[in-house]
């Protein structure tokens, strides 16, 4: 997310110009030979003024039909979008598209079942459809989403940050437009931190902010959150970047054993408490009941707890802490939701730059005025959740890995951040169990 604003039809314009048109190469000129009759040198005159006729007539226009697939809630009519707003940016980018006269036809699929959806016949499926980035492999692997390159991917990487970048790559390859983040941060009461108290989590931990409130709450237990203190030190997972499957967990070693022994008095610190998967709404009811300094979470409960917190609603990027002689910086998994592009189309050219299009700053802006949906490029939004979010992109983020042996992080590491919060992991056995849990998340596991 570099905050670079693009202005997305001259964008499109120019990358479908680089797409497909190599620009003309004059041939050097010829002398001309003395002209042998006055008919010779009328017929030469007609020809070079046909000629100059034809170089001036406006190019031809293409006639295309585009398949596009997208959620309901874009489809759907809202005041000043009577057919949605899908098809508004359609209509936008056929507008500012002369050179095609494009026929649109919309299908219902949501991002999170586009991989169900489009691989059942990747022949009849969408030319342009939405899908979030955690089911990129299946995608590619099934031959149902078309590789960028070119002038296009260069203008994707200019307007996108490189944790974002991530979330679209796999095995080298860039396959999406990302358009939307999908991340946690953090939300806090300014009533109880202050900006720069929020910027370490030892700090926060350490304030007495009275009687019955608790300074924060984690999702200890949760599998996705967990590994942020892990990555936070430098520990990797499946290759430095993520992206290769034969290269192990190394969360047990020296710095590894540092964090868990940093969790173990962290379950047990009496200013923290944990958010059980079954417990949702627990930190939230704390804020509403002034109880609760901050909560790690995720935008899908911004408006319940700006709403508890009224003016003291707050957000911010990840904090900083220290385990054992270890210094870091939390880093919760980005994901995203991208546009995909069918290999199968036709008009590969158009439905490319359709799909920057709607990933573009413009049309970002539209759905989170509209829906909310949570852009990657806020320029011009004065928003202080956008903001927290921008940061934690750019500053504590890394990429959930697009491997297949992902699929065996998730049961262990949830088993050991509820063994955490038990008690069940000590000083004493820290190394035994830690070692336990990265085995079993190195057993790997396959595509679903």
């Amino acid at each position: 997310m570099k905050l670079k604003k693009v202005t997305a039809l001259a964008l499109t314009a120019a990358m479908c110009a680089s797409m497909i048109g190599c620009g003309s190469t004059e041939a050097p000129a010829e002398s001309a030979a003395p002209a042998e009759s006055e008919a010779v040198t009328e017929a030469a005159t007609e020809a070079a003024e046909t000629e100059a006729a034809e170089s001036e007539a406006p190019a031809e226009v293409r006639d295309v039909t585009l398949k596009v697939w997208g959620p309901q809630e874009d489809q759907s009519a809202v005041d000043g979008y009577d057919n949605g707003i899908l098809a508004y940016m359609c209509d936008t980018f056929n507008e500012a598209h002369p050179e095609w006269n494009i026929t649109f036809e919309y299908g219902v699929c949501g991002e999170d079942v586009a991989k169900d959806e489009v691989t059942k016949d990747v022949d009849a499926a969408a030319d342009v459809y939405m899908f979030a980035n955690d089911q990129l492999p299946i995608l590619v692997e099934s031959g149902a989403i078309a590789e960028l390159g070119g002038t296009n991917l260069d203008a994707i990487k200019a307007a996108n940050s490189e944790s974002m970048m991530n979330t679209v790559t796999y095995q080298g390859g860039v396959y999406g437009v990302p358009f939307a983040y999908n991340g946690w941060f953090m939300f806090y009461d300014t009533s109880k931190f202050t900006e720069d108290e929020v910027k370490d989590l030892d700090t926060m931990l350490a304030k007495d902010l009275g009687d019955d409130v608790i300074n924060v709450c984690f999702p200890l237990g949760n599998s996705w959150y967990i590994p942020a203190f892990y990555y936070g030190v430098g520990g990797t997972m499946f290759g430095a970047d993520g992206t290769d499957g034969s290269q192990p967990c190394d969360f047990n070693d020296e710095k590894g054993l540092a964090v868990t022994n940093y969790l173990v008095d962290l379950a047990a610190n009496e200013n923290f408490t944990n958010q059980a998967n079954e417990e949702a709404g627990k930190a939230i009811s704390l804020f509403t009941e002034g109880k609760l300094g901050a909560f790690f979470t995720g935008s899908w409960d911004r408006g319940a707890i700006e709403e508890a917190l009224g003016e003291n609603f707050g957000c911010a990027q990840l904090p900083s802490f220290t385990a054992g002689d270890l210094q870091g910086t939390m880093k919760s998994f980005a994901g995203s939701k991208a546009i995909g592009v069918n290999p199968t189309c036709e008009d590969m050219d158009v439905a490319v730059a359709l799909a920057v299009y709607l990933g573009s700053a413009e049309c970002q802006k539209i759905r989170y005025e509209v829906r909310g949906v949570v852009p990657l490029d806020s320029t011009g939004i004065d928003d202080v959740m956008l903001n927290a979010i921008t940061d934690t992109v750019n500053n504590t983020s890394v990429a959930q890995p697009l491997v297949s042996e992902m699929n065996g992080w998730w049961s262990p590491a949830e088993a050991f951040g509820k063994a955490i919060v038990a008690g069940e992991v000590t000083h004493d056995n820290a190394q035994e169990k830690l070692d336990t849990f990265v085995n079993n998340v190195n057993a790997g596991g396959s595509l679903e």
